[in-house]
């Protein structure tokens, strides 16, 4: 409802800044798929990275568990006391590891339930490490060497990908700025010197204008967030 409520806020101001037409609102309704879409997708990036932020902590607390002796499924249980200590009981990580301590309390093997996990978060990271897990586990590895290291690896890369972000902030503020610039100054205008866009409504060529310059704000929009996506 809220995505809703945003989409329907910014066509009514595109459609009347741009057209000052209610025929405009509505045509541009059908936009509301992709923007939805995009916006899910942006949810969905920052959920992955607090889930794998979540699962990085449990992991060298199962690390450490397993450091000071105890076994793997103890090591889970211990790295639930100390996560409780960090997140609300109800967040994702205490929930995944009390999962899945009653998993294995059935018999079922840890390296699935971490296999699981993978799959059903969607996170390469999270899929790769359960697969070198399984692997340590089938072979007898050094289970605690395998741990670290790949828990040190997801760090590494967390780290990387947050350093790249506070580089690219002030770069990115800009280009909110930049973005939000034309509307303003359309609106801007409007409210300042009223009539004086009255040239670029309810006319063929005054239309044809505003549409092609609503078509260059919004590419250079799109070209602009693509610029400051990373993927890591």
């Amino acid at each position: 409802m809220e995505n809703l409520l945003i989409f329907a806020g910014l066509d009514a101001v595109i459609a009347f800044l741009f057209y000052r037409s209610f025929i405009a609102f509505l045509l541009f309704l059908p936009i509301v798929s992709p923007f939805l879409k995009v916006r899910r997708k942006d949810l969905g990036d920052r959920r992955r990275k607090e889930i794998l932020a979540q699962f990085t902590t449990g992991m060298q607390m199962v690390n450490a568990s397993l450091q000071a002796g105890y076994a793997i499924e103890n090591s889970f249980r211990e790295a639930i006391r100390e996560l409780a200590r960090i997140y609300p009981d109800d967040s994702f990580i205490i929930y995944e590891f009390r999962y899945i301590l009653t998993q294995t309390s059935l018999n079922v093997p840890i390296e699935t339930l971490l296999l699981d996990l993978g799959h059903r978060t969607h996170i390469e990271d999270i899929r790769n490490f359960a697969e070198v897990f399984q692997t340590a586990k089938r072979t007898g590895g050094d289970l605690i060497a395998i741990i670290r290291n790949a828990v040190t690896s997801i760090q590494m890369k967390k780290e990387t990908s947050e350093e790249i972000e506070a580089n690219l902030s002030g770069k990115a503020s800009e280009q909110k700025i930049m973005s939000a610039a034309p509307i303003f100054l359309i609106a801007y205008t409007s409210l300042t010197s009223p009539g004086f866009l009255d040239v670029c409504y309810h006319n063929t060529l005054g239309i044809a204008i505003m549409t092609g310059c609503l078509l260059i704000y919004a590419a250079a929009f799109l070209w602009g967030r693509k610029i400051m996506q990373i993927e890591m």
